[in-house]
């Protein structure tokens, strides 16, 4: 268990562990942060205190389910989009707290701009992110009948060139 847990205080610590159990990891990180950063935390220690509180309360963490790939899951949403989808893109992004991640989305023309379709994480029983989102990528652009792009389906890289508009 982290050492700045006993520095927080009662309010804040079942404020945390409040989020922990919805799986509002950044909530918390957030709430420990800003409690502690007086006393000189920075932010990776407060994310250590955090998954210090997932391992204490382990199987009673309501875990939010991983974010649909399946075709008519992506279809839907795509559906949903504020707008006309022109193509789908997988990029790649990160964190601290899921490291390496794909995000796939819908990219509109008008108006214009982009929808989330899906987040795509690393799965210890599933394929890699980067491949996972490749294959529920090229599927759905397939369906709807618009380019797929994927700059950097095996390396992460979050600077790979994006997909410019036609």
């Amino acid at each position: 268990m982290s050492g700045w847990w006993d520095f927080l205080e009662e309010r804040t610590r079942q404020e945390v562990d409040a989020a922990v159990l919805r799986d509002r990891r950044l909530t918390a990180v957030k709430a420990v942060w800003e409690a502690l950063r007086p006393l000189g935390v920075g932010l990776h220690e407060a994310e250590r205190a955090v998954h210090a509180r997932y391992e204490a309360l382990g199987d009673r963490v309501r875990r939010t389910p991983p974010d649909p790939l399946d075709l008519p899951s992506l279809a839907a949403r795509a559906a949903d989009a504020l707008g006309r989808v022109v193509a789908v893109e997988a990029i790649w992004d990160g964190d601290t707290v899921h490291d390496w991640f794909v995000l796939l989305i819908a990219v509109l023309d008008s108006p214009e701009g982009e929808s989330r379709l899906a987040t795509v994480l690393h799965r210890r029983d599933g394929p890699p992110p980067g491949a996972a989102a490749a294959e529920a990528g090229r599927a759905l652009a397939e369906h709807l009948g618009v380019p797929f792009h994927f700059a950097s389906p095996d390396v992460p890289d979050d600077l790979a060139p994006r997909r410019r508009a036609d």
